[in-house]
């Protein structure tokens, strides 16, 4: 099917350029840092380049549209294909995760989530610890273009309101060529990225440790260079890091409506980012009184809230401070904040500030319509007027949301985790949180110890996450296949 070739093609451009990047590892490995992982990236390189040399030649020639169906598989494929060959330098002698384990690493760094099995990571080779903070760079600028490009196409989850459209009458039409918006939004994440480096070299990190935490800010995926996480960092680091976790967690189009001359105008083009700012005021003003108890005494006890909200909601994952030593209502805050998790076409993950909108706003006007039968009430989101259909479509993303995390704490629970243990775990993976509650997953701890049957299943709700649950059961559809 010519569907399909366009699918080996792109499949084997992905493979060709994992290939490059283990190479630039390999050598680096061998001729700089002398750190003994070499050997990992060679055969990361050398499988890599040969299946994605078959598959390049496979797709070669063919010129035929994507299409829903293509575009559905390479999604898949992609997202549950990279992680396997990307784990292959985290199973070699250097590094020495077992499978289970360098899968479960690879698949939280790609889909920035930020769940380790590793420790000690001070000690751990240097070439190992920026192939991680790649790992989330790259899932970074992956998740942007699957929620610009991919997911309102299918209509995932009332994603379908933000669909570009391409005609020039259009209120949407940024930018005219959709190369040369993608072009755009990679240089914004570029540069942001290069800003959050140089924001932490100011701060006092060395510049290893600032360019990786760079890469893992920006991308809201967490992974650092010590066990102590930002907490082993300077206050004006994690001051940095609250400012650019932000940054990743607006939508990526946003940069570009601000200096748009009609986009930056119209009603409601930032409603999104004006409700995940709220949070985060809610959310670190409970942190700031469960932290203290009573009035402010403590000079960090600001910057502990304010860091820790901005973290679990962007859904960055960074630790600084155990937040569990600080109460009931700091847990319950926490907790809470997994869930929701940041804006539609940034990096973040979770359940996405629109749809909490959204539904806040579908019920608001049935209740208007209710108490008011001959009323004309109609929901409106970002200056859009919100059809039935939207509203259907959040709710039923929001109802197998919620169906997933359970599914998944009941099975977690059955390989024997503990209660808090299992239904933290489910939720920072099906959000793309992180780090969970208690003393196991808990910002002081990670999941190393967990059975492996438990870690497969987590890295299957991280996926699932990543790629808002629906994209995943489209293919389980008969219809799907006969499309």
């Amino acid at each position: 099917m010519p569907h399909l070739r366009n699918v080996s093609l792109i499949w084997g451009v992905l493979c060709l350029g994992l290939a490059v990047l283990a190479g630039l590892h390999m050598a680096a490995s061998h001729l700089l840092v002398h750190d003994g992982a070499g050997e990992g990236f060679a055969a990361c390189m050398l499988i890599s380049g040969f299946l994605g040399g078959v598959l390049t030649l496979v797709g070669l020639g063919e010129r035929a549209r994507l299409g829903f169906r293509g575009a559905v598989i390479l999604t898949l494929g992609a997202w549950f294909g990279l992680p396997l060959l990307m784990a292959i330098p985290l199973h070699e002698e250097a590094v020495g995760l077992s499978i289970t384990d360098a899968i479960f690493e690879t698949v939280s760094g790609l889909t920035t989530t930020g769940s380790t099995v590793i420790s000690h990571l001070e000690a751990q080779p240097p070439s190992l610890l920026v192939w991680r903070a790649l790992l989330q760079w790259i899932g970074g600028i992956g998740i942007i273009g699957l929620s610009i490009a991919i997911l309102p196409l299918l209509r995932s989850g009332g994603m379908q309101l933000f669909h570009l459209e391409s005609s020039d009458r259009s209120p949407d039409k940024l930018i005219a060529r959709p190369g040369h918006l993608a072009g755009v939004i990679a240089g914004l994440y570029l540069a942001l990225t290069c800003l959050c480096a140089l924001g932490y070299v100011f701060s006092g990190m060395s510049r290893f440790d600032a360019v990786l935490h760079a890469l893992t800010t920006v991308s809201t995926g967490g992974y650092s260079t010590t066990d102590q996480s930002m907490g082993g960092f300077s206050p004006g680091a994690q001051w940095v890091a609250i400012v650019f976790m932000l940054a990743g967690a607006i939508p990526f189009l946003a940069y570009v409506r601000a200096v748009s001359r009609h986009e930056g105008r119209r009603p409601g083009a930032f409603e999104e980012i004006m409700g995940l700012l709220a949070i985060v005021v809610l959310a670190s003003g409970l942190l700031f009184a469960a932290e203290l108890g009573g009035p402010p005494e403590h000079p960090d006890a600001l910057r502990l809230a304010l860091f820790n909200a901005v973290s679990v909601l962007t859904t960055t994952g960074y630790a600084a401070g155990d937040y569990q030593l600080w109460g009931p209502l700091a847990m319950a805050t926490i907790f809470f904040l997994t869930f929701l998790g940041g804006c539609a076409g940034s990096t973040a993950g979770g359940f996405k500030v629109f749809r909490i909108q959204i539904m806040l706003k579908s019920t608001w006007a049935s209740l208007q319509a209710a108490s008011s039968p001959h009323a004309i009430t109609v929901a409106h989101h970002a200056g859009r007027r919100l059809t039935p259909t939207d509203s259907a479509s959040v709710a039923l993303f929001a109802g197998l949301y919620v169906a997933c995390f359970a599914a998944g704490a009941v099975a977690l629970s059955a390989f024997g985790l503990d209660f808090l243990t299992a239904v933290t775990a489910s939720a920072t993976a099906i959000a793309n949180v992180g780090p969970g509650l208690g003393e196991v997953i808990g910002p002081a701890g990670n999941f190393s110890t967990l059975p492996d049957p438990a870690k497969w299943i987590l890295c299957l709700q991280m996926l699932l996450g990543r790629l808002e649950i629906l994209v995943a059961l489209y293919v389980l559809t008969p219809r799907f296949w006969m499309r």
